[in-house]
């Protein structure tokens, strides 16, 4: 003999949007397990309170990365204990078959953590008098969070309200009707098939400069007109670009002690630094870097005073 129970809720999901995965269409399948509940019914006359019991099943459905259509089969087992007037005990369980045409959606497919919502509508075999004898009409409504752990696997957490027409039981040669309504919490683990594979990341992308040349009489770090020009063609270029860098490198050719030059390198660097700043480009944006005989543009022997050589190189990016 048999009874009735339970009902349901809904559970609100916090959409939690985390770093991006990859999102394709593609068949699934999964399994599930969790909890079930049944409401409180009547049966005869006499009201029946069951116990938690447990629902497991499976499924198998297209992913369109948003939308998802399932076909889903879940058995539900509810153990239950009533008195009858008559003194009579019923100690038994109720068990229930429903196949499910599910549709969901997914608020965020692309998102490591996705909330999603989903109605059903099927068909349920209901225990009646120890067997699942009693056919009816199911529905269903979900919502849930997925975790996409990558392209293929995912794991749902959902919570369900679950119910039937109302089945009937016959009790001492009365048969009657109760009402079937149930509360799920479900935890499933999803397999997607025919994933796009994560694409390798996109190469660096390559910074675009533009440079510039000041060049030095002898042992000087002072700037020529011609050099004053050169700076505020650089001052302009970087105006243009918005959001750059400039790096002033100074140089000097092989004549006189290295030590000397280093510095000297250094004063000329600086000073283009200041003719930079004077045309309107913040400090802030200005490296300055002194390599003294390092980096010649014309190799030449020690000692040779070479035009070319004393420099500052301008380099914008």
């Amino acid at each position: 003999m048999k009874k009735a129970l339970l009902a349901a809720a809904a559970i609100v999901a916090l959409p939690v949007v985390a770093q991006a995965q990859t999102a394709a269409p593609g068949f699934y399948i999964g399994a599930e397990g969790g909890a079930n509940w049944l409401l409180n019914t009547t049966i005869a006359g006499v009201g029946v309170t069951p116990q938690t019991g447990w629902a497991a099943g499976g499924m198998i459905g297209y992913d369109f990365v948003g939308p998802r259509v399932e076909l889903e089969g879940i058995y539900r087992q509810n153990q239950f204990n009533a008195t009858l007037f008559n003194g009579t005990a019923i100690n038994n369980q109720v068990g229930q078959l429903g196949i499910m045409a599910n549709l969901l959606y997914d608020f965020a497919p692309a998102s490591t953590i996705t909330p999603y919502i989903g109605a059903g509508a099927g068909v349920a075999f209901v225990d009646s008098n120890s067997s699942l004898g009693s056919t009816q009409f199911a529905y269903q409504g979900i919502v849930g969070l997925g975790w996409n752990i990558d392209s293929n696997f995912r794991v749902n957490l959902d919570g369900r309200y679950y119910g039937t027409t109302n089945p009937s039981v016959t009790v001492n040669g009365f048969t009657t009707n109760w009402t079937n309504n149930n509360f799920s919490v479900m935890l499933s683990l999803v397999v997607k098939f025919g994933a796009a594979e994560t694409p390798p990341p996109p190469p660096p992308e390559k910074v675009a400069t533009t440079s510039f040349m000041v060049f030095f009489d002898w042992d000087r770090s002072n700037l020529s007109a011609q050099a004053l020009a050169t700076i505020q063609q650089a001052a302009n270029a970087f105006k243009t670009k918005g959001n750059a860098r400039i790096t002033a490198t100074g140089h000097t050719d092989t004549s006189g002690p290295e030590n000397y030059n280093m510095a000297l390198s250094l004063r000329r660097a600086n000073a283009v630094k200041d003719a930079l700043v004077r045309d309107g480009v913040p400090a802030t944006a200005i490296a300055v870097i002194g390599r003294g005989e390092q980096g010649l543009l014309v190799p030449t022997a020690d000692g040779v005073r070479e035009p070319q050589n004393r420099r500052v190189e301008i380099v914008i990016q």
